[in-house]
């Protein structure tokens, strides 16, 4: 059962060093990111907690994010990689899942499966942000087209699986790839590899923030997981839940979040 964030432990959010946030319908609202969210992000940055986005965006969003947000780094496509800037060698860096030759079969098995999903259910359409993905396959049906029916979206995933690639459902989008990873796999590596963190030592002072079915991964390993309010949309429909809900959907619940732990350090 999620507990309302006002019981979350002070003790712990004194500690918390890493915060781990999802993107879309997590940090923004309607599809844009806010003043106050993005804020928040600079708060817990000059607080000296490490802010790490995990997202199922693609790496051209990620290679921004990473250079330009005050944050860590970004893992991206679901767990595929992440990327982090090195501000003091000016250098980005870019750790894969798979290398370059799985990435390119992998690309041709997606393509073959896209035409399927396009073919078996017209009303989708393939993400606007395709062009920028490295090593997935994004099926929009809700972002850029109207929303599907619940039996539309079950049937893209079901189609990634029939495949044989693994399937997530996000607030907008139906993700697909070949790879045993998601979220917490590649979270687990950037930890340890960027931030020197054993993520299965230290999860009582990491923080997980989320919203949707493709964010359970994190939210049944870290105890301390938050959902912003929005993630009650998805009741029902997730393997696990986080442990603390916001009162405010989106970015304004990131808010709220952000302010449990900074208030606690004051």
């Amino acid at each position: 059962m999620m507990k309302p964030l006002r019981e979350f432990p002070l003790e712990i959010a004194k500690n918390v060093s890493c915060v781990f946030t999802d993107i879309d319908d997590t940090l923004t609202n309607e599809g844009q990111l806010g003043a106050r969210a993005y804020a928040a992000l600079h708060g817990l940055n000059e607080a000296g907690i490490f802010v790490v986005p995990v997202t199922g965006r693609p790496a051209g969003w990620c290679d921004m994010i990473a250079r330009l947000w005050p944050v860590a780094g970004g893992v991206g496509e679901n767990g595929a990689f992440y990327f982090s800037y090195d501000r003091d060698r000016q250098k980005m860096l870019r750790f894969f899942y798979a290398d370059a030759e799985a990435r390119k079969e992998n690309r041709t098995k997606l393509d073959v499966i896209c035409a399927r999903v396009i073919r078996e259910v017209p009303k989708c359409a393939i993400s606007a942000d395709q062009l920028y993905r490295e090593c997935d396959l994004a099926i929009d049906f809700c972002e850029d087209v109207p929303a599907l029916v619940d039996a539309d979206v079950l049937r893209i995933k079901e189609i990634f699986e029939e495949e044989g690639a693994v399937a997530k459902v996000s607030s907008i989008h139906v993700n697909g790839w070949f790879g045993d990873f998601d979220k917490l796999t590649m979270s687990r590596t950037f930890a340890e590899q960027r931030l020197g963190i054993d993520i299965e030592k230290d999860r009582e002072k990491i923080v997980f923030c989320g919203d949707s079915p493709n964010d359970s991964p994190m939210f049944e390993f870290f105890p301390y997981a938050c959902g912003v309010a929005n993630v009650r949309d998805f009741e029902g429909k997730m393997q696990s839940n986080p442990a603390y809900i916001s009162n405010e959907r989106g970015g304004e619940g990131f808010v709220e979040i952000a302010n449990i732990l900074l208030n606690a350090r004051r």
